[in-house]
């Protein structure tokens, strides 16, 4: 494995656990600072969730957090990272995630992947794959 290989992935690794404190800590200014001005955002839609919609820019994606964390219950919201791969400027992450949707009081739960790309020091891909069924189950009231 080359220097340049090495420090790229290294960099990868830093951008990405800074997204990850960032997002932690609900600072909506350093998420928007580590997204690209144009962002490949692949989550898929779902029209029961009222966080879950198409975004492409910087501030859109970072937004997203803010937007789950208004209509979640603070203190039920879980989420452990059980893998962290990183290639060049892709970085992978699984986990655990879990909530309660503050409207309905239902609770969701489930498996996720991360698929994040950096490049110049900034996000430019953001895939997120989770338990879309659970999510929207417990944002519907019935």
């Amino acid at each position: 494995m080359s220097t340049e290989t090495t420090d790229t992935a290294a960099h990868t690794r830093s951008v990405v656990q800074e997204f990850l404190q960032a997002r932690l800590a609900g600072d909506t200014g350093r998420m928007v600072e580590l997204f690209a001005d144009d962002v490949d955002w692949l989550l898929a839609e779902n029209p029961v969730v009222p966080w879950i919609r198409p975004r492409s820019t910087g501030v859109e994606c970072a937004a997203q957090s803010a937007e789950m964390a208004e209509h979640t219950v603070a203190e039920d919201a879980r989420a452990s990272l059980d893998t962290f791969l990183v290639d060049g400027t892709d970085a992978v992450l699984f986990g655990h995630l879990s909530g309660t949707v503050r409207a309905t009081g239902k609770s969701f739960e489930g498996p996720f992947a991360l698929r994040l790309t950096v490049e110049n020091g900034r996000i430019t891909r953001h895939h997120l794959y989770e338990n879309s069924l659970s999510i929207a189950e417990a944002c519907t009231a019935a």
